[in-house]
């Protein structure tokens, strides 16, 4: 199947009742029309409240494959439109099984590289008042992933979507996805993954600790 963006989506941070609390959340972002700027961090208008799980530099773009989006309208019992995920790009023909970290695109005049899962939060909850959202996302592998921009440039809906390099190791997103969900214990697959130069530094960084542990179990055992 042919890669196109369905949808580019946009957003900056709002404050919604979450369990009788105020939440702020970039959850709630809308599709736009015409170009956006897509910069090292964001797009133009986009935002993220909870910087250290969402955003920044190896987090850039949020993406959710649209094929999806048929299975969550049947299981949820409602119209789930794009961006009903948070996702600043909707997109068709990348699923998590088929497409690896590492791998290059170019999408409109921005170059970008996938560079982890999206892993589910209780936003998406509060968002589709689901309370085990996360779980069934996770349950599913219908997650989405992270790119980050190795050349900014403008984008619109209408912009093409070219691989221009597939990763030789072929580690895809939701081989990565299994391990953050299930890995504790993988101590050669959390090897493998620490192997993997373009995965994100928060990953890596959190299965460099599921490493040390294993193994400094293993030495005092």
């Amino acid at each position: 199947m042919s890669m196109r963006i369905v949808s580019l989506n946009v957003g900056k941070p709002i404050t919604v009742d979450y369990l009788g609390k105020p939440l702020s959340t970039g959850i709630y972002k809308q599709p736009v029309e015409g170009a956006v700027f897509l910069g090292k961090e964001n797009f133009a208008g986009d935002g993220q409240a909870d910087l250290v799980h969402h955003g920044g530099a190896d987090k850039a773009v949020c993406a959710y494959p649209f094929e999806h989006y048929k299975y969550w309208a049947s299981s949820l019992g409602k119209e789930m439109p794009p961006a009903s995920f948070g996702e600043n790009l909707t997109l068709q023909g990348l699923l998590e099984d088929q497409v690896s970290i590492g791998d290059v695109f170019r999408v409109g005049e921005a170059v970008v590289q996938i560079s982890q899962p999206r892993y589910p939060c209780f936003k998406l909850s509060q968002k589709h008042g689901v309370k085990d959202m996360p779980a069934r996302v996770l349950n599913t592998g219908y997650s989405g992933f992270y790119f980050r921009v190795l050349e900014e440039g403008e984008v619109s809906a209408a912009s093409p979507v070219t691989r221009l390099e597939a990763h030789p190791k072929g580690i895809t997103v939701r081989e990565v996805l299994l391990l953050m969900k299930d890995g504790r214990k993988d101590e050669s697959g959390l090897s493998r993954m620490l192997e993997l130069e373009e995965l994100s530094s928060s990953v890596k960084g959190q299965f460099a600790k599921w490493l040390e542990a294993l193994r400094s179990s293993s030495s005092n055992s």
